[in-house]
């Protein structure tokens, strides 16, 4: 197999190229791109890595749609037209970079601070993600970002218990004799993952999906346990309970390796099974049942995804889900324990990417202010205060699309659309966010850049080599502040590493690079059983059921089920719960308009139970409008029993300007933050949902 870029091989001959997938999924696949005369024409799964085994999703499947799409940027734009308009003009770079360096000198000059960056995990690789650009914003003194809205809650949650975001090896759910598959859409979202738990459930294990909604995940599992929205810690706890009443319990593994038991088991027994039924709303039998199952089961595996944190309790629920493992001694198996992320097991050297040091600030041990992601919307219509510091000035975005997917999106759009706020987006089409752009750069896509990557689902590090040259005038986001650190003169030599000297600084010594290099992947050694004997990465070595680091900051140290902010049955005006998903042939905002897996989703839907619906008179695929005080967006309505009674699924991520009103889901989710790690809380949500005539539709 070929392993140099396409650049460098003759253009008449195939070749195929390695590659990372840079999406957000567990899954971080290895990728092969063959390259004939130059044109990317196959994207397929490497079938020489173990995890990828030559299987890629549907959406990444079509990513030459993707890089070749005929409305991709590859040009720079500059406005023209009111923002929000869509209205640009093709510029050059230099005159595009030139003016981007002196906006953003001018406004450092009053207050470095007024300049924002804001990125997410439109690549997931760590050049194209988090090095120059990192560099670029530490040396300006520009406010630091607080990248949340993801999984902060989780990650804090596993942080607080475990020590780190560290969890069992995804591979081995194939021995596992009982697999809990908690707030996780593995079909849809973590497909490898799936391929093991079907490899266990064809060796007899039993699999349980817990989650709100009947996903195709939910499906394929032998019970599905359908609990309302932001009520998962009752649930742990509750079978923290029965696993106490029945000793179905390791009292050696709680003995040696955990701390707090005594204070937990205090807290578990006031959660009988017949409190969380009545909490989760599900029956007490199904409670007692999955706390036999899980404790007498051996070995038991619990796989966690993200869904379950993004409401008020998220990072509580978290905790107590992880603590679970520790009660029954699973953790002593290798096909034992739970996986949430695997990402704090990789040797990044992100100080080395990233270099805070180079911020002013530093010299004196400070930092700039940190602005939530999450609470963008209110952020950018903020005036400056003592508080606050500076009014934010200057934005710029790149792996992102925060107008689309930031909660409370019409504050989202009247700060974008603030004609005092320079802003600037790497982009590779016109998005809802590149529609308030003063400037458009054309970023490369995954086929046409270096990068490297680490996953959050498995142990393996991936290298993406660049299969064709970048098309029109891309350029890599690594390229774009290379240049842009030229032109404000920035003169530390960090500034001139190229992206493939970034992978090769992203884990030093602690990973061979050669290895990386000659096969395009190469595997962290780990145990099998992470923490048979303990060991666990936290300060006492042990799963803290009790974490004194979260007391000190005045919170309960132990997990709790915390209400939702937006209970059912404290606002009559909005009776149902909503939670948002993405739908399964898109990622968050990405893959939205290629134009295959559009016409797969069809339009923008909300899930509602038949109940539900015939109470408001709503017909299958009618028109509804859904709303709060927030706002409201218009979709189709699927009676479904994907739906449970009193809570519906409002799938996303559309972009505005392709849903039916110039909205999205976004429009009723809240900017209010979790309880743990500043995440938001996209599925604590209270809404009403009415048939629209279809005379106002046309209005």
């Amino acid at each position: 197999m070929h392993t140099s870029s396409a650049a460098n091989s003759p253009l008449s001959v195939p070749i195929q190229v390695r590659g990372a997938c840079p999406h957000d999924c567990p899954d971080t696949c290895a990728l092969i791109t063959t390259v004939e005369s130059g044109v990317a024409t196959r994207v397929q799964g490497n079938p020489d890595h173990p995890h990828t085994d030559g299987v890629l999703c549907a959406k990444v499947s079509k990513y030459t749609e993707r890089s070749y799409h005929p409305e991709r940027v590859l040009t720079p734009l500059k406005r023209t037209g009111p923002k929000g308009s869509g209205q640009f003009a093709p510029v050059g770079w230099d005159e595009a970079l030139d003016d981007i360096a002196q906006r953003l000198q001018s406004i450092a000059a009053r207050d470095p601070e007024a300049v924002l960056p804001y990125s997410y995990a439109g690549t997931m690789g760590m050049v194209q993600g988090e090095s120059m650009d990192r560099r670029f914003f530490h040396q300006l003194g520009a406010s630091l970002l607080d990248r949340t809205i993801c999984a902060s809650a989780g990650a804090e949650a596993l942080v607080q218990t475990l020590g780190g975001k560290v969890g069992m090896k995804a591979e081995f759910f194939a021995e596992s004799q009982l697999i809990l598959i908690w707030g996780s859409n593995s079909i849809g979202s973590n497909l490898h993952f799936w391929r093991y738990a079907q490899q266990a459930k064809r060796n007899g294990a039993r699999l349980v999906c817990i989650d709100p909604r009947k996903s195709e995940t939910a499906d394929k599992c032998h019970e599905h346990i359908a609990l309302r929205p932001g009520t998962d810690a009752a649930l742990a706890l509750a079978l923290m309970h029965e696993l106490i009443a029945h000793d179905w319990l390791d009292h050696d593994y709680i003995a040696r390796h955990t701390l707090g038991w005594d204070q937990l088991r205090e807290r578990a027994l006031q959660w009988p099974p017949e409190r969380a039924a009545e909490v989760c709303g599900i029956p007490v039998e199904q409670i007692r049942q999955l706390a036999q199952d899980y404790g007498t089961t051996k070995p038991a595996a619990i796989r966690l995804n993200y869904g379950m944190q993004r409401v008020r309790g998220g990072g509580n629920a978290v905790r107590a889900v992880t603590c679970l493992p520790a009660l029954t001694g699973a953790w002593r198996h290798r096909a034992g324990g739970l996986l949430l992320s695997s990402s704090g097991q990789f040797p990044a050297q992100r100080a080395v990417l990233q270099r805070p040091d180079l911020m002013p600030q530093a010299a004196t041990g400070g930092t700039p202010r940190t602005i939530n992601m999450t609470t963008i919307g209110d952020d950018l219509l903020r005036e400056a205060s003592p508080a606050f510091g500076p009014q934010v000035e200057a934005v710029v975005v790149y792996n992102s699309n925060p107008v689309a997917v930031a909660p409370d999106s019409g504050k989202v759009v009247r700060g974008f659309a603030r004609e005092d706020l320079f802003t600037v987006v790497l982009e590779h089409f016109k998005t809802d966010t590149a529609d308030y752009a003063d400037y458009i750069l054309p970023a490369t896509t995954q086929l046409e850049h270096w990068d490297v990557h680490l996953s959050y689902g498995h142990t393996d590090v991936v290298l993406n080599r660049p299969a064709i040259q970048p098309l029109g005038e891309a350029r890599s986001n690594a390229q774009i502040f290379r240049d842009l650190a030229a032109r404000m003169g920035f003169a530390d030599p960090c500034f001139a590493d190229t992206d493939e000297a970034l992978c090769r600084q992203a884990f030093g010594d602690a990973v061979d690079y050669a290895l990386l290099e000659s096969q395009g992947f190469a595997t962290v050694a780990i145990p099998d059983a992470l923490f048979a004997e303990g060991n666990f990465p936290s300060p006492s070595g042990k799963c803290e059921f009790y974490s004194a680091r979260l007391a000190a900051q005045g919170l309960d140290g132990l997990p709790d089920h915390l209400p939702n902010y937006e209970l059912q049955g404290t606002d009559a005006r909005y009776p149902l719960a909503m939670i948002s998903p993405p739908a399964r042939n898109f990622l968050n905002s990405t893959f939205v308009n290629v134009t295959s897996l559009r016409n797969i989703e069809g339009r923008p839907i909300l899930e509602i139970h038949p109940d539900d619906a015939e109470a408001r008179g709503i017909g299958n695929d009618a028109v509804v409008r859904v709303f709060n005080d927030r706002g409201s967006y218009q979709c189709h309505a699927t009676v479904s029993r994907r739906a449970r009674p009193g809570v519906v699924n409002g799938l996303g991520i559309w972009w505005r300007k392709l849903g039916l009103d110039g909205t999205n889901v976004n429009e009723v989710t809240s900017q209010a933050l979790t309880d743990l790690g500043r995440a938001p809380t996209f599925y604590d949500c209270l809404v009403e949902v009415e048939a629209v005539e279809a005379a106002a539709i046309a209005g």
